[in-house]
């Protein structure tokens, strides 16, 4: 495979990525037995090339769990500019920060998850964190098609600039926040999310307006990330002021 295309798999991932961007459909591979005409029509609709190959042979294209009969090749996926969420135009956005997220499972959760509520962009850094592969794009469900991301070189700086752009930095904490259901939230937002294990670097939450933490009376035991980030995003999607 060339080294700008990547592997997308699974019939959600690809159907949507037909729908929002056929042009990085390079190629795609079905299961000889494959049968979903709503997804078949599209790629003949579009004029896709298309070969028909074996369970086996489609495994070894792709060796991964829930495959459902459909592989495809499509473009690297390429990262938004950060400076390009700070625009007037997208600023309406509240933007999720994420330091040090290396699960891909977690990271393609988080993008399904603002994709679903919308209003939303993700932020993630260069080093120390999963980037977008193919397993997040297949977590994600083809939510990546729907909300900008940008990978900066340096999270911390990437918050100051959003704070001089006039945004607000928010961070989710596990303990020593203002309780989410009794705050009101600022806006133009930035929702800091941590690790599982180190929760949010200092470098990072020396620059936070603000610490909220999900109140829990039950087992003590946290969410996870990506559950942590459906909650928040509620929250803020809630609180946030009508556009005009």
């Amino acid at each position: 495979m060339a080294k700008n295309t990547m592997y997308l798999y699974g019939k959600n991932s690809v159907l949507e990525r037909l729908k929002a961007n056929p042009k990085s459909v390079r190629q795609i591979m079905l299961q000889d037995n494959f049968n979903a005409p709503h997804i078949t029509d599209i790629i003949k609709s579009k004029g896709l090339p298309v070969k028909y190959v074996t369970e086996k042979e489609l495994t070894r294209i792709k060796n991964a769990d829930r495959l459902q009969g459909i592989v495809a090749v499509v473009e690297r996926f390429q990262y938004k500019p950060f400076d390009e969420l700070l625009t007037p135009e997208v600023k309406s956005l509240s933007l999720i920060f994420l330091d040090n997220i290396n699960d891909p499972h977690n990271l393609g959760s988080i993008i399904r998850i603002a994709a679903c509520f919308g209003g939303f962009s993700i932020v993630i850094p260069e080093h120390s964190s999963c980037e977008i592969n193919e397993t997040v794009l297949h977590v994600a469900s083809g939510g990546e098609n729907f909300i900008p991301i940008s990978k900066v070189t340096n999270l911390s700086t990437a918050l100051r600039q959003a704070k001089e752009s006039g945004y607000w930095a928010v961070g989710a904490v596990v303990e020593g926040g203002e309780d989410i259901n009794k705050t009101s939230l600022p806006f133009p937002l930035c929702l800091v999310l941590g690790s599982e294990g180190k929760g949010i670097r200092y470098g990072i939450e020396k620059h936070l307006d603000l610490k909220v933490t999900l109140p829990m009376k039950g087992a003590k035991i946290s969410f996870n990330v990506a559950m942590s980030c459906a909650i928040f995003a509620h929250e803020i999607t809630r609180q946030k002021p009508a556009t005009k």
